[in-house]
């Protein structure tokens, strides 16, 4: 029987055509114009999944808002570390960004990112001291120094006033507010993106094509076999590098490639959902992304916030997300997923970060048992003069945290994004969650520093990544002045309110 297998060869594939393998293949185009790609998606379009903007937030995370990224320590005092380094990230993020749109490279930024301010709101004098203290140590950083904090009744209707309707002047309420926060379809950049590359010689982007199967070849080249999902046509594609960028399908295929980085990693799957606005009166009242404190438990994806959505020309107001359980890796899953990535190299890491979470565990069963009276009671703590006939529930994105072997041989649960990559830089994976898209630019090119060493240091690359990225290999929070310099640069090419 002949064999009517496809065989390709390419220096580079890229599996999963989200945010993170479009940025990956831009910066890797530009930084080698010659380079051979090709891409394999399991849909049949572009960013259909974590990347698509109803699955996220939008949130363009640089931190402003995210009380999760500024964890109060034992003594009171607030630790702004991760919100620093997310702030730092997200502005590298904005550069590429506006470098693409200078060389037309995409369209208009307007297709993909807005100016919506950025808020934290709280109740109650213990947390009212704590966003007082937050407000305190993020703002002495040049990165923050545009946040406002207020506890004055009607300053804060002027910031937020669909949240401050119904409220009275005695409870015990605090804001902050940056103005220069946004809005970023992720959706719509992503396939962009793609629109861009595909038209470039030696990128060949493939939808409905499944990976099933990677193997390293002595030679430490990589064999992947895949399958056309329309017809069924077997390929084989050999590459020295392969990226698996596919959400929350990346632990399975990463289970595939069987490599000794790998072992001892485990995900579990969080999905969830929206209440989604449909009064148009009630959408244009609200002008923020306000961001609350997470319940006890709760993982970062589930900080409530009642938030302004710009998607596809349209706005939106969701509020949001409520978890939920689900043994699928990806919203166009299997049920299989969860049960079929354990192995038994990762076995007791997972059931160690099961027991050693249980009020994850506990929160999850609370959201998934939710009536539809419960969601919008949460709601009210943040709309009181919410009401359900003005809200329908929407299904948002999944997500899978990443469990790894601690110290002890145990699991640990991370909240977070993770990146792989074996000793020989041939395979690097990408796992885990939020801030992910915000933060997609840095990922990347610290990705190509650990995977492409012999080229990333050559006078050539650093020059195209300066021009991509201008403070690539600086930091901003301790040069006030380039900071302002390229805030300024970023929001005239980007479109954003620079005040």
């Amino acid at each position: 029987m002949p064999d009517n297998t496809i065989r390709s060869n390419s220096e580079v594939v890229l599996i999963g055509a989200g945010i993170m393998s479009a940025t990956l293949g831009v910066i890797l185009k530009e930084l080698q114009p010659d380079i051979k790609i090709e891409i394999y998606e399991r849909l049949d379009v572009a960013a259909a999944e974590s990347s698509d903007a109803w699955n996220n937030a939008g949130t363009g995370h640089s931190a402003f808002c995210e009380l999760n990224y500024t964890p109060e320590k034992a003594d009171g005092s607030v630790d702004p570390k991760k919100a620093i380094s997310i702030a730092e990230a997200f502005e590298v993020s904005r550069q590429f960004w506006s470098y693409l749109v200078q060389e037309n490279k995409v369209p208009s930024p307007e297709n993909f990112i807005k100016s919506v301010p950025h808020m934290s709101f709280v109740w109650g004098d213990k947390n009212v001291q704590y966003l007082k203290t937050r407000f305190e140590a993020l703002q002495a950083n040049p990165l923050f120094a545009d946040m406002l904090f207020s506890t004055d009744f009607e300053q804060l209707k002027q910031w937020m006033p669909l949240v401050m309707e119904g409220r009275q002047p005695d409870e015990k309420l605090a804001a902050t507010t940056v103005a220069i926060g946004t809005d970023v379809n992720f959706g719509a950049l992503t396939r962009s993106m793609f629109n861009y590359l595909e038209k470039l010689d030696g990128v060949s982007l493939y939808f409905n094509h499944e990976v099933k199967k990677i193997r390293q070849r002595e030679d430490k080249s990589w064999r992947i076999k895949i399958t056309d999902l329309e017809s069924g046509q077997k390929r084989k594609a050999y590459t020295k590098f392969v990226f698996i960028g596919a959400g929350g399908g990346s632990l399975p295929l990463l289970e595939k490639a069987n490599v000794p980085e790998g072992h001892g990693y485990g995900g579990f799957p969080v999905s969830g959902q929206w209440l989604k606005c449909t009064n148009p009166e009630v959408i244009a009242k609200h002008q923020a992304k306000v961001y609350g404190k997470a319940s006890v438990g709760a993982p970062p994806m589930s900080v409530p916030h009642i938030d302004t959505r710009v998607i596809d020309g349209e706005k939106a107001l969701l509020f949001g997300p409520f978890a939920g359980f689900s043994t699928r890796f990806l919203k166009n899953g299997s049920y299989l997923d969860l049960p079929l990535s354990i192995k038994a190299n990762n076995l007791i890491p997972m059931l160690s970060a099961g027991y050693n979470n249980i009020p994850l565990t506990k929160y999850l069963i609370e959201q998934v048992r939710q009536s539809p009276k419960d969601r919008i009671k949460a709601l009210r703590e943040y709309l009181p003069s919410a009401r359900s006939k003005d809200w329908v529930l929407e299904k948002a994105g999944q997500r899978v945290q990443v469990i790894k072997k601690g110290e002890n041989g145990g699991g640990v649960l991370e909240f977070g994004t993770e990146v792989i990559n074996t000793q020989d830089g041939t395979l690097a994976v990408l796992l885990g969650a939020s801030p992910g898209a915000s933060t997609a630019v840095s990922i990347m090119v610290d990705l190509i520093g650990r995977c492409f060493k012999d080229q990333i240091n050559t006078p050539e690359w650093e020059a195209k990544l300066k021009k991509m990225i201008p403070s690539y290999k600086q930091t901003l929070n301790d040069k006030p002045e380039l900071l302002e310099e390229l805030r300024k640069q970023t929001a005239e090419v980007l479109k954003l309110n620079r005040n």
